[in-house]
């Protein structure tokens, strides 16, 4: 069976085309900023997949909605122990920190 040939660029790849090699500064606050991002997304992603809207999230949290909005949308950093009950009382899971050095 013939294969097409794949045109196909990984993440990394298109980002050391872009942006440059790890350690250059473009490329940092790249990573940095994809960092942040990442934390809205990972919460706005878990609590779509329970089925639950912004106002009910904020509700299980003590918040507002206008918030959870924010640290959605990336528009506010949130604190670690407001993600802390976000993840474990809003969306009934587990936070877990990694440090690597």
């Amino acid at each position: 069976m013939k294969t097409k040939e794949s045109h196909l660029t990984t993440l990394e790849e298109f980002k050391e085309t872009n942006y440059g090699a790890r350690g250059g500064q473009e490329r940092e606050a790249l990573e940095r900023g994809y960092k942040d991002f990442r934390a809205g997304a990972l919460i706005h992603d878990a609590r779509v997949s329970q089925g639950l809207t912004q106002e009910q999230l904020a509700a299980k949290v003590g918040t507002s909605k206008s918030y959870i909005s924010q640290i959605e949308n990336n528009v506010k950093e949130v604190r670690l122990s407001t993600l802390q009950r976000i993840v474990e009382k809003g969306l009934g899971g587990k936070l877990e920190l990694v440090i690597r050095i």
